[in-house]
């Protein structure tokens, strides 16, 4: 039986992470975000207490993409989606198994006004930080805890799942000593430079941005497909078109995709097209044709827990996986992951993809790491050490910190320490060598700014 605890305390704070050039994707190009930490105090009956701790940026105009809305707008929705989950976190004055506190968080938020991706997120991160307490305070790292259904999962919220497929899916977690990276080319990023990038990383795959304009885009996927050609190390690309197309543009790219000889080489390493539509619409439309000979998964639109089997019945054949929408929504979503393909008996037909929302180095990057690696997903997209330089602002003794705990995830370059990436690929192994949520270090408390309403966005975006 999953052992119960109950919330004493949940503090919550941020820095604001400058980047190093722009990040544009979608309609939004961001310079700057501000990165959440959570820290929890918990009573886990029978063991006693333990704090956990856990990290997510905030990026702006992605959890909600709402045109009135400034970006630094939706970062104070999330800010105060955040801080509702933390009341209502504490409100469970009672003892429950970390995921029964889930499920009660969820079901209380389900009806308030923010959209559901900025509804989900706080309760993403305080999860993170509960379990990061609850595997330490039993002396277990993330694999031995999740094998043994420590946080009881059960099918409350995802009926569509049999009894019993949970915890035989959770026993059977086997997590990959080394996940390879994904290679984000955001829309602004500058392509001359991604030869250099392809060879000084290793990389063997690449996930591109669309733009939404099938001309453009087209235009530049040949660019790219050129250089992947003269490369010759790429073995995977992906697209994420941010929910830039509509159904007729999305069929002339995938008419283009198809037929144009500039695009050969990409096409024929294409593994799927992430998020075509509007979050909005997706779940109202059928793919159709469109999704004959290609996979599309959706991403935004993966808001609830009943999002991913809707998008099936629409055509879609995955969804990602972000610690930032839910790790309890990853893993039920490979619970079902698995169910469709026994079904259907089409191994690996329906799948989980690894994203990135720009994981920042220590808590952020290693618990999305973690379960990544957990999933048994073979390659993960990894875009926060290319936007922000290392450890960002964070003192020199967090870094040092989290290098000494996990001393094959970290490397000193330029008199900084860094992801280690120069092998194409993030070495998992210390990320479960440690109690608790693949953390093995914490942030320097004293050095982050309390979570606040004031917005210090301003000027950070367009």
């Amino acid at each position: 039986m999953a052992p119960r605890l109950r919330l004493l305390d949940i503090a919550c704070f941020e820095r604001l992470m400058p980047f190093t050039h722009a990040f544009r994707f979608g309609a939004v190009s961001v310079t700057a975000a501000p990165q959440a930490f959570v820290r929890v105090t918990v009573e886990v009956e029978g063991h006693g207490i333990a704090t956990g701790a856990a990290a997510e940026m905030m990026m702006p105009k992605w959890f909600d993409k709402n045109p009135a809305k400034s970006p630094a707008d939706t970062i104070d929705d999330l800010r105060a989606g955040l801080t509702r989950a933390a009341a209502v976190y504490r409100d469970a004055r009672g003892f429950d198994t970390a995921f029964g506190h889930h499920a009660r968080t969820v079901g209380e938020t389900a009806q308030d006004a923010a959209p559901a991706l900025v509804r989900g997120y706080g309760p993403a991160v305080i999860d993170k930080a509960i379990l990061d307490a609850l595997f330490k305070a039993l002396g277990v790292d993330a694999a031995t805890g999740l094998r043994r259904n420590l946080p009881g999962l059960d099918a409350r919220l995802t009926p569509d799942i049999e009894a019993g497929r949970i915890d035989g899916f959770l026993a059977g977690l086997a997590p990959r000593a080394e996940v390879a990276l994904r290679w984000t080319v955001g829309l602004g990023d500058d392509l001359a430079a991604l030869p250099g990038e392809i060879a000084r990383s290793s990389l063997r795959y690449l996930k591109l941005k669309l733009g939404g304009d099938v001309a453009r885009d087209r235009a530049r996927l040949a660019e790219i497909a050129g250089i992947m050609a003269r490369a010759g190390t790429i073995t995977g690309v992906t697209l994420d078109a941010n929910e830039q197309y509509d159904l007729p543009g999305l069929a002339a790219l995938v008419e283009a995709l198809t037929s144009d000889a500039a695009l050969a080489p990409l096409r024929e390493r294409l593994m799927y097209v992430e998020q075509p539509l509007d979050r909005a619409t997706t779940l109202a439309h059928d793919l159709g044709d469109v999704a004959e000979g290609m996979a599309f998964i959706i991403d935004e639109a993966d808001g609830t827990y009943d999002a991913f089997p809707e998008a099936v019945a629409r055509g879609y054949r995955g969804v990602s996986s972000k610690a930032c929408k839910g790790l309890y929504k990853s893993l039920l979503n490979a619970v079902r992951a698995r169910a469709l393909n026994e079904a259907a008996g089409r191994p690996g037909h329906c799948f989980l993809s690894g994203e990135d929302l720009t994981c920042q180095a220590g808590l952020g990057v290693q618990q999305d790491t973690a379960l990544v690696a957990l999933l048994g997903l073979g390659h993960v997209e990894r875009n926060g050490h290319h936007y922000v330089d290392g450890f960002g602002p964070a003192p020199a003794e967090e870094a040092e910190a989290f290098a000494t705990a996990h001393p094959d995830l970290y490397e000193e370059r330029d008199g900084r320490l860094q992801l280690a990436t120069g092998s194409g690929a993030l070495a998992t192994r210390s990320l479960f060598r440690v109690p608790g949520l693949a953390g093995g270090a914490e942030p320097i408390w004293g050095s982050l700014a309390r979570l606040t309403s004031q917005s210090i966005l301003e000027g950070q975006t367009s």
